[in-house]
């Protein structure tokens, strides 16, 4: 198992989070793309990070959303979403070029993020903005009690998937992620130690519920700003081992 982080999100002069200081101890950045969170200089700066670090590059495209960070669900039709999402990736994908980096994921941050498990046809229009790129990039996602739609989805339009569970986040018993209006949808530290210890361990989280539901992940994610990020990212990398090459 990996273990990703969001970051790149800090803009102008509101700097959100320890980036340089994570980035040793991931695996994989899924990077702002300038709709809810970045700007050119960070974008820059975070590739440059993630290229000394040998870290694998994701974009991290959201819904237009500034104000909300990009947590606000939108209703926004096919024709205009799939070329937002078009943007966003050719913005991380150039900057990389520019410094010798290749991107080498997808994954929809915040909202978008949680509209496309829950919702087919966002999903569809997100995979149909992965397949009309000029290049079919991984696309991540959630690693739900059962994704046979999305993988069947998916494999129809061969592109592959990375599914991702989370450290930091509290689950629903359906296996879904708590909203973050709801107290305690954020894991306290110590809890999301435990839960990535679970999760790595034995494939599995409590629910809010107290429900034990079995979940198989590829990659674990800490929010780059949840509180004690770095201080998470430091111990799950023990419990992971060390980086792979």
């Amino acid at each position: 198992m990996k273990l990703n982080a969001d970051l790149g999100e800090s803009f102008g002069h509101w700097q959100s989070s320890s980036d340089q200081e994570i980035m040793p101890y991931i695996d994989q950045a899924n990077v702002a793309c300038g709709y809810h969170a970045g700007d050119p200089q960070v974008l820059a700066h975070t590739i440059s990070s993630v290229k000394t670090h040998s870290v694998s590059l994701g974009a991290h495209p959201s819904y237009p959303d500034l104000q909300g960070f990009g947590r606000r669900s939108m209703r926004i039709p096919a024709a205009e979403l799939i070329p937002m999402l078009h943007a966003q990736i050719a913005v991380v994908e150039g900057m990389a070029k520019c410094q010798g980096v290749a991107l080498e994921y997808i994954k929809p941050h915040g909202a978008l993020y949680n509209d496309m498990m829950q919702d087919a046809k966002v999903f569809e229009d997100v995979i149909a903005a992965v397949t009309r790129f000029h290049k079919v990039y991984p696309l991540m996602i959630q690693t739900l009690v059962n994704n046979d739609f999305h993988q069947q989805l998916a494999s129809q339009n061969a592109v592959p998937l990375i599914f991702e569970a989370f450290a930091d986040r509290r689950y629903t018993s359906s296996g879904y992620l708590v909203s973050r209006q709801v107290p305690g949808a954020v894991l306290a530290p110590h809890e999301a130690l435990e839960q990535a210890k679970r999760l790595i361990d034995s494939k599995e989280v409590v629910s809010d519920q107290g429900k034990i539901i079995k979940i198989q992940a590829d990659s674990l994610c800490v929010h780059g700003d949840t509180p004690s990020a770095l201080q998470m990212a430091i111990k799950i990398r023990t419990m992971l081992g060390e980086r792979s090459a």
